[in-house]
């Protein structure tokens, strides 16, 4: 992902951390449901959730959306990791007590405790399932510790830049704190945290969230979850307008799979890109005016199967250089390709053990290449 000179990308956490995968089945069937007959709002616990919280005039009620969700949203504070530990935030998806947040917060942590409100006494969780690839982990506590209302899950797929969001977290261990933002850019690919594979289509959002944000709700005006707060880009570490949330519908697949089978499973084919733009495509008559340059293929993985090729030289272009030799993807299973980012968007909707074609332009001319997608494996190579 490409980013301002000096600018970093944080966790929106507190403390230290390291990596580790544990995947683990889980016993909450049917938590993620979103649908509107299932959620909790329209189970007669909330119906407040069930209007949009909108004023008379029409404006967003921040105030109203901030009183009937707030209850459901944790402070998150993990142990046994490093000097400090370190701490973060979640959010109640069901009765049972069944919490989500990101695994960079809880990655090997002795212990975990969440907190409901201000001042709520601690409450002993365990890490019940994790997702390295979308940094993701789901939380379990004891039913009758449960002091808050579930949130209800929405959608992320139709979510639009312009429109407003609230993120309510615990920055710096200020439990339940709100800040309020619009959408500035969808279809953002970052880095996970846990695995150093990219997560696609990510929210980007200028509601300012800081460290001790992370794993805390994304809502849009309504008061549905949309996104799953995970990192800022920044200089300093604090909030300085870029947020990055992980979307609900991408969180949603994940912790399905992992109620069903115990793990997580994505596709992967085993190549790394750069973008093409016009200049690049002209200065060396690539073919195409887009898409996406097969720098480097992995040995042994579905790319290097099928016979795609990467790159054998570099050459420079206005001050960037550009691997050349390779093929020029297009297209993957008839879904245009414009840049890098779009390969990672497109092979995590597809499946392991699926064959797709891959259009590619090699030596001038556009060919089919047939891959047969494996599975990813759990960090990069």
């Amino acid at each position: 992902m490409s980013s301002n000179v000096g600018s970093k990308l944080f966790p929106a956490l507190i403390g230290a951390l390291a990596a580790c995968v544990v995947f683990a089945a889980l016993a909450v069937a049917g938590a993620f449901d979103t649908s509107e007959d299932t959620s909790p709002a329209s189970s007669g616990r909330d119906p407040v959730r069930t209007q949009p919280a909108a004023t008379p005039s029409g404006g967003l009620d921040v105030a109203g959306l901030y009183e009937s969700t707030r209850s459901g949203v944790v402070f998150v504070e993990a142990r046994g990791q490093g000097p400090g530990g370190s701490s973060g935030s979640g959010f109640l998806v069901d009765d049972q007590g069944s919490i989500v947040t990101n695994q960079h917060v809880v990655d090997n942590a002795e212990e975990v405790d969440v907190r409901f409100g201000e001042g709520g006494d601690p409450v002993d969780a365990r890490v019940t399932g994790s997702d390295a690839s979308t940094d993701l982990a789901l939380l379990k506590i004891d039913p009758s510790d449960v002091d808050g209302e579930p949130l209800r899950l929405g959608s992320s797929d139709q979510v639009r830049v312009g429109e407003p969001v609230i993120a309510i977290g615990s920055p710096f261990g200020k439990q339940t704190s709100l800040s309020v933002g619009v959408v500035s850019a969808t279809g953002r690919s970052i880095d996970s945290l846990t695995s150093g594979f990219a997560v696609a289509n990510v929210i980007q959002i200028d509601a300012p969230i800081n460290r001790g944000n992370s794993g805390g709700p994304l809502f849009d005006g309504e008061g549905r979850v949309i996104g799953i707060n995970a990192q800022i880009q920044s200089t300093t570490g604090t909030a300085e307008g870029v947020g990055f949330a992980i979307p609900i519908d991408i969180a949603r697949r994940s912790l399905d799979q992992l109620v069903r089978t115990g793990r997580v499973r994505y596709a992967y084919i085993g190549i790394r890109t750069q973008d093409v733009t016009p200049g690049i495509a002209g200065a060396f008559d690539l073919g195409a005016e887009r898409g996406a340059l097969v720098t480097h293929v992995e040995q042994g993985t579905p790319a290097a199967r099928a016979g795609l090729r990467g790159g054998s030289r570099t050459e420079t272009h206005n001050g960037i250089d550009v691997t050349l030799g390779g093929d020029l993807i297009v297209a993957i299973a008839g879904t245009p390709v414009t840049g890098a980012d779009d390969i990672s968007r497109v092979v995590t909707r597809l499946r392991p053990g699926q064959t797709v074609e891959v259009t590619v332009i090699r030596g001038g001319r556009r060919t089919a290449v047939d891959v047969t997608l494996g599975d990813r494996p759990l960090t990069t190579r």
